[in-house]
Parts: C-alpha cells; structure tokens; sequence
C-alpha cells in the first residue's frame, strides 16, 4: 500500500439520495473528466444504484466494490465503490422518501468514517433531500450541521465559488426574522477572522474580506436600520484595529458585484438567501459549496435533487464536474503539503 505521498489524492464521493439526480450527475461528470483526472475516485452508496446510473447514461464502465478505499491503487480504470447499503429493491425515482434519506445517510456515514482514518483526502458530496433525511431519522437540517456534528468540529463555514467571487455564510439555516438577533459583534468579528484564515488557506495572498451590510443602503446611518451602526461597524474596526483586511459593511447590492470583478477576494455575506441569490443568479449549475472547518475539505453542488427530472437522463452535471475539480484543486493541496 503507498505511502501518502507517494498516490494520488482521494476524493471521497457521496451518490446522495438515489430518487434524485445524484448518482447520474456524479456519474455524468466522472466521464467528462476521466482524460484530465489526477486523482482517484471513491464512491459511496448503493452499487445497485451506480449501476443504474450508468444504464441510463448507456455507460458501460466496471464497477468494483471494495473494503475499504485504502485498497484501491492510482490509474486503475474501475469505478471502484464502499457499499454502505446493498438493497437491490429500487427506490422510486422523483418521490420522497425514509428509503432515499437512509440510502443517502448512510453513505455521508461512510465517507466521513474513511476521512477519519485518512483514507480519503477531500470529500464531494451529491444532493440530497432534507425532508427524506429526517424521515430516515436523521435530525439534522442539511449536509453541513451533519457532518460538522459527525466530526465534533467547530466554526465550521460554508464558502460558495462561483468564477471569482466567493461568499461566506456568517448565518445559514435560519428564518429571516431570526437573523438580526443572531448578529452580535463577537460573531461578526469571529467570521472576519475565520473567513480570512480559510481564504490564505486556499492559497489567496493577502486577502481583503467585504462584509456586506443587512439593510437596505447598508442603513442610511440608522434610518433604514440600526445593526451596521450598532453591531456590524464596530466588528469590522475591531478586525481592522488587529490588523486583519476587511471592508464594510457595504450594500448588499453592490459588494457582490464589487467582489466578482476583483476588489475583494470574498464576501462575508450575513444570511442564506442574500448570498445564494447572487451565486445562483450568476451560474445557477456552476456555483460550488466548500465546506471549510472540518479536518477534510468538502465541496458539492449548490442545488438540489430535481425530483422533477430525475431518472430521465437530462440533468445538468456542469456543477458536480465544478464540484469535482474543486475538490481536486484543493485536495492536491492538501495533499502535497502533508
């Protein structure tokens, strides 16, 4: 078995919730990228499923199911595959389901337990149903709170990429009425210094941070709103008193288009929707999430199952190949530097 340095990087791939469009994307953008790959791939799921994946594509490619990832050598042309379950009963395409979350649980399980003794470098993961998750019992409300919670890890950000600019999440799974009450200084600031380090960790030189600002005309000092003046400013002057490089808080109609054309290397954006529109308003397909914070990296589309296409072979695939090349980039990264 090789030395660490001596393979590859591993990237661990979920096959996400089989109703959906999961394993055919996942599968989709393994072949588009097979003549550039430099890393080796391991999936994890149903074999039952992959292999109706690759049916519909009219792909014939073998499929290998190991043990364990560690067993698996650089070059060879299998798609070689962890089973976490066996089930040969298919699962209904485009349906929600206990079936679908489990399936999809369960392989989240199993590549986070290989991450864990290092015998996958990065993880990738495909989408899943939040609903079928907790029908199959699991509580968590998205990929992140479980995997942050299966790791035991803390400050755990998601970062979305889409071409240049890059948006931090400082809130994530909340109703907008919460938001505000979830603003404190401490927090802002503990984002500033978090977003910042994860931005030189991914090789920035001397990033510049943008904070964007809640309120309509980041405020209008105190007319249209009182967190920039009262929470958001004094954060950021703490930030840039310590000496950290950051900006704001600017107007949440401006700053993302400031930082796609290079005034900043990212944007500190302060709840769910007010990052996601701009991502996806600019490449809907292309948008990448990275999870930062955990012992190993993770990117995944930034859209869902698509029930409503499911299992007809006509699902986009550009994000998962973005996923994938990410995670490639990074893992490479990662890799080399150990």
């Amino acid at each position: 078995m090789a030395n660490v340095s001596e393979r590859l990087p591993r990237i661990g791939i979920t096959l996400g919730d089989p109703a959906g469009i999961g394993p055919e994307i996942v599968v989709k953008a393994l072949l588009e990228l097979e003549a550039e790959r430099q890393w080796t791939p391991v999936l994890f799921g149903n074999p039952h499923v992959l292999q109706s994946a690759l049916t519909l594509l009219g792909a014939t490619r073998q499929v290998a199911v190991v043990d364990d990832p560690r067993s698996v050598e650089d070059g060879q042309e299998a798609l070689f595959l962890v089973a976490t379950s066996r089930d040969a009963e298919p699962v209904p395409f485009g349906a929600v389901s206990a079936r679908g979350g489990d399936e999809a649980g369960r392989a989240i399980l199993g590549v986070v337990d290989a991450a864990k003794v290092g015998a996958v470098d990065v993880m990738s993961t495909a989408p899943l149903n939040k609903e079928a998750l907790r029908l199959a019992g699991y509580h968590y409300p998205g990929h992140t709170e479980m995997l942050t919670e299966l790791f035991g890890a803390e400050g755990v950000y998601t970062m979305f990429e889409v071409g240049p600019l890059r948006i931090f999440f400082l809130t994530r799974h909340h109703p907008l009425s919460a938001v505000p009450g979830l603003l404190t200084a401490d927090r802002v600031h503990s984002g500033i210094t978090r977003c910042l380090g994860f931005l030189e960790e991914l090789g920035v030189q001397r990033p510049t941070l943008a904070v964007a600002a809640l309120n309509p005309h980041g405020g209008e000092n105190g007319l249209l709103g009182t967190e920039e003046r009262a929470v958001l400013a004094p954060a950021i002057r703490q930030a840039k008193d310590a000496g950290f490089r950051v900006e704001g808080p600017i107007p949440a109609d401006a700053v993302f288009y400031q930082t796609r054309m290079g005034r900043y290397a990212g944007v500190l954006s302060l709840y769910h929707d007010q990052g996601h529109i701009a991502a996806k308003t600019l490449d809907f397909y292309g948008t990448v999430s990275v999870t930062l914070g955990l012992p190993v990296l993770r990117t995944s589309v930034d859209h869902g199952t698509a029930f409503d296409i499911a299992g007809r072979g006509e699902a986009n695939a550009h994000g998962q190949v973005a996923a994938l090349r990410a995670a490639a980039l990074w893992g490479v990264r990662q890799h080399s530097a150990r």
